[in-house]
């Protein structure tokens, strides 16, 4: 199959117009996931909504990013991880910690309960061991933060599966290849 063509903002539909126009204010320029997001305007706009909602939730910045980054190594999703590299290097972690986080490993025992969970939540398409739920209490969050980390664990599955179809070119620094 031909990889799915970057969409400029003059080729994408009317209604993507405007959502594309806000995530080139955020970023600067619209990353090349949502110009492939914008053919179907619907899914953009799905995606933004799901991802701004769950962004308020208990979970911070920083573990959210985390979540991502193990989503993408575990799925070897090269954009994803270039970019969630990036944006959690603007967040203010530290290159170490980005790569530990990658393996689902973390200096910070909660994010590495968080991670644990994360990892096995992929691993096992869903159904994480009970142990590893207790784990992640255990360490301090809520059973509503265990239902972030689901609703995270699909947004970035989501954009892994995006990005693996469509062939999507990292507009992103590039990330070393790990081998876990």
């Amino acid at each position: 199959m031909e990889a799915i063509q970057v969409l400029s903002l003059e080729q994408a539909p009317e209604k993507s117009k405007h959502s594309l126009e806000s995530i080139k204010k955020k970023f600067g320029k619209i990353p090349n996931i949502f110009a492939i997001m914008a053919y179907s305007p619907s899914t953009l706009e799905a995606f933004l909504s799901f991802k701004e909602t769950l962004s308020k939730g208990e979970l911070t910045s920083n573990e959210q990013e985390a979540i991502a980054l193990a989503v993408a190594q575990q799925n070897k999703c090269d954009y994803c991880l270039a970019a969630h590299s990036a944006v959690s290097k603007s967040l203010g972690i530290s290159q170490e910690e980005i790569l530990r986080n990658r393996k689902g490993d973390s200096t910070d025992s909660r994010v590495e309960a968080l991670l644990d969970l994360t990892r096995n939540i992929v691993a096992t398409n869903g159904n994480p061991s009970e142990g590893n739920i207790d784990a992640f209490i255990s360490a301090g969050y809520s059973k509503g933060a265990l239902l972030e980390v689901i609703g995270f664990v699909g947004l970035n599955l989501f954009t892994n599966y995006v990005n693996h179809i469509a062939k999507t070119p990292i507009d992103f620094p590039k990330v070393e290849a790990l081998s876990i």
